[in-house]
């Protein structure tokens, strides 16, 4: 459980830092893991369901920015989520029931780490209500240094829904920096020791610099909705969609509720993950990587 006050802080500023809710003994299974993956990124040459390479990629060289959900991919990443720890935290922030919407690994390496452009969650999967956040597990120590992850508080209340659509009228998954530069000078690090977690809600402007320093910044990331926030671009698996429940009984009544919504259609020209999304348009805020 975490004190009170964390919580008045998540409901005013839309982002907390837990710190180290992970022990050591788990994070050594992680970076074993995750070792073995980008290992494994050696035999591949372009983008799959598993990995989102970097630029620069090559057999010899794996360079890998993101592992696509990796509670899939390995039942370590489905535990930690599970995890009673992880549990009591979610429902002290969202609510007794709850979802789990989807999984990713960013991790940015030493050196050439790519950015992420400043944009809101909510924007990539927007549902009936947005009793939504997401966790950002910190694998390694995180500084200002290593590309830490940057979040405007109070960006998630009352109207607040930019547009993330290109000039072609396409979803680009990203905010014309200019529309946000306030926000932005106001925007906090979320630091920590590895082992600590941050929980920041699904409208939460955000965004993170390229890792231009000599160590790594691995970020473990969970969306989480409560269990009566129902996705508005539908359920296609009910089965699938209830496998996903970490806490309360099926939900078959949406919870609706007075949120800003634009939907992320047309689809974008390049699509995949954030990074392929973002990588078409022409206005960002964060060097990219070469």
């Amino acid at each position: 459980m975490i004190p009170e006050e964390m919580v008045e802080a998540y409901r005013r500023d839309g982002v907390v830092v837990v710190p180290e809710v992970l022990g050591a003994d788990t994070l050594q299974r992680l970076r074993g893991v995750i070792a073995e993956l980008v290992a494994g990124a050696a035999t591949v040459t372009e983008h799959t369901d598993v990995y989102d390479l970097e630029p620069g990629h090559t057999p010899e060289t794996p360079r890998v920015r993101r592992i696509k959900t990796p509670h899939k991919v390995h039942p370590i990443f489905d535990e930690i989520v599970r995890s009673q720890p992880v549990i009591e935290i979610l429902t002290q922030l969202i609510g007794p029931g709850l979802r789990l919407h989807g999984s990713k690994l960013n991790m940015k390496s030493a050196q050439y780490g790519s950015p992420v452009e400043w944009h809101q969650d909510w924007a990539f999967y927007p549902h009936t209500n947005d009793d939504i956040l997401a966790i950002g597990v910190l694998l390694d120590d995180c500084d200002l240094e290593n590309g830490p992850m940057l979040v405007a508080p109070g960006t998630h209340s009352g109207d607040s829904m930019w547009n993330h659509h290109g000039e072609d009228g396409c979803f680009a998954g990203l905010i014309d920096p200019d529309l946000v530069q306030d926000e932005i000078k106001r925007a906090v690090p979320c630091m920590g020791k590895a082992g600590s977690m941050s929980f920041h809600h699904v409208r939460a402007l955000h965004g993170s610099a390229m890792n231009t320093s000599n160590r790594p910044r691995n970020l473990l990331l969970y969306e989480v909705a409560a269990s009566d926030a129902w996705p508005l671009a539908g359920v296609k698996d009910f089965d699938e969609f209830n496998s996903r429940l970490l806490a309360g009984p099926p939900v078959i009544a949406p919870r609706m509720t007075d949120v800003p919504v634009r939907m992320p259609l047309p689809p974008p020209k390049r699509q995949g993950s954030i990074y392929e999304t973002q990588s078409a348009s022409k206005k960002t805020y964060f060097t990219r990587a070469a």
